[in-house]
């Protein structure tokens, strides 16, 4: 089997791009491909999808166990040919931004998977050897099989390539010419999501079709060619037996693959429906799941679907059992500002008001310890989560302490009650199974009191 990782000395080195590209080749040569993100990303992912057209995967150390990771990963693969995992910053950057924790090398060296850099030669020749030779020797095994260079001209590749081959015995796979097709746009949460570029299928197609041109695939294979072990068929999952309703539309799309195949693990059936577009909540479901995404973008569409939202709040206040992250979060409070500071009504079944910052509030990994019983959580219990967001809410709530890694700051967030968790916090369910199995617990219990058995 094909397997490896995309990985760069930093962000901006044109991972996505690459890796959107290696799919689309790997998919034409019939490999069927599958797709991995390192962290916590949710829109990179978004790429993947869009590539192949089946859900891609995050792999995050911080959020899980090694052992969790490594089982998440072989069902993954389960049925593919190659598998393409694109790492998150430079290789070596984790937790804090001092050690290599959670970082695209620890994935990398917990699931034994070569790793290609993708190299911009801006402004740089001989030095761009010893950054490379230094990325090579800063850890033992760095994996490092070989370099793609990005935004690089022929005439520069050719002179570079026989340099970096002899200053740092790797292999330089070839190049990717400048592209405009292969420059992405961001905005405050990062990319675009994919949904957004109405041309991206053509876009990563025509990259593709450049790589076929100028990247040696054949010698990329061989390098990354693995003696996997095979996970024993493609899971099935059990016959569900509650109904959890998903936000699932532009506002709210900030979902885990892998927290929705732990929902179905634990038997819930998930019901997609979009809080912009729909009139009100699907019927006959026992749970509501609120992700994040971007509410700000559309908040004055989400204050004119006046019936969802009263759905939402009778629902929610009624005890159905819901969890509501970030965007979610601020969906269920009173007012949401957008970034021209115009006030927006929302579902008003929390207080507070969402407001922008324009800067990031309380951003990166934390540890959530439980200061009392709740739908998902037991006192003095703790789980890790991370945090993104560019708006904050004046009401944030005191159920949990969180507390950063390395720095040990600390804060106080979170409403949580016997039938909801609300907060800016997200949770990884797939590396807490027991958070989705006491949901599932909650539904069935709704389901018995509200539908009878």
């Amino acid at each position: 089997m094909i397997e490896l990782m995309i990985a760069a000395p930093a962000s901006g080195s044109g991972k996505t791009a690459i890796t959107c590209g290696l799919l689309t080749l790997l998919h034409r040569l019939g490999k069927n491909p599958c797709a991995f993100k390192c962290g916590p990303d949710y829109i990179d992912p978004m790429f993947h999808r869009s590539v192949l057209g089946v859900e891609s995967h995050n792999l995050d150390l911080f959020l899980s166990g090694k052992e969790t990771m490594r089982a998440m990963y072989r069902r993954a693969i389960a049925g593919h040919a190659a598998a393409v995992c694109e790492g998150v910053m430079g290789l070596y950057d984790g937790v804090g931004g001092t050690t290599t924790q959670a970082s695209a090398w620890e994935v990398a060296d917990t699931l034994g998977l070569p790793v290609v850099l993708v190299v911009r030669p801006k402004g740089a020749s001989l030095t761009l050897a010893a950054q490379i030779r230094g990325l090579r020797e800063f850890r033992t095994p760095s994996h490092i099989v070989g370099v793609i260079l990005n935004d690089c001209s022929e005439m520069l590749y050719r002179t570079l390539a026989p340099m970096l081959e002899r200053e740092t015995g790797l292999a330089v796979m070839g190049y990717l010419p400048h592209l405009p097709e292969a420059q992405f746009e961001s905005r405050h949460l990062g990319l675009y999501t994919a949904r957004e570029i109405t041309d991206l299928t053509q876009r990563i197609h025509r990259i593709a079709d450049q790589l076929e041109q100028t990247l040696s695939l054949e010698r990329l294979l061989r390098r990354c060619e693995q003696n996997s072990p095979p996970w024993g068929g493609i899971e099935t999952f059990p016959k569900p037996d509650v109904r959890l309703a998903v936000a699932q539309d532009e506002a709210f799309c900030f979902t885990y693959a892998e927290t929705l195949e732990e929902f179905r693990r634990q038997g819930i059936a998930i019901v997609p429906f979009s809080p912009l577009h729909d009139a009100k909540l699907p019927d006959d479901v026992h749970g509501l799941y609120l992700p994040g995404g971007y509410p700000e973008l559309y908040a004055p569409q989400l204050e004119r679907n006046r019936d969802m939202r009263e759905s939402i709040c009778c629902a929610v206040c009624g005890g159905l059992p819901t969890v509501a992250e970030c965007g979610g979060f601020l969906y269920l409070g009173e007012r949401l500002e957008d970034k021209q500071h115009m006030s927006h009504v929302m579902a008003g079944v929390l207080p507070g008001h969402g407001v922008y910052r324009g800067r990031l509030v309380r951003f990166g990994y934390a540890e959530l310890t439980a200061k009392c019983d709740s739908l998902l959580f037991r006192t003095g219990e703790r789980i890790p989560v991370h945090e993104f967001h560019y708006w904050d809410s004046d009401e944030n709530g005191d159920s949990m302490e969180a507390v950063k890694p390395v720095s040990g700051r600390r804060w106080e967030c979170g409403i949580t009650t016997e039938t909801m968790y609300a907060g800016f916090p997200h949770l990884y369910f797939a590396g807490n199974p027991q958070l989705a199995g006491r949901f599932a617990a909650a539904a069935r219990n709704y389901k018995e009191m509200h539908y009878g058995t």
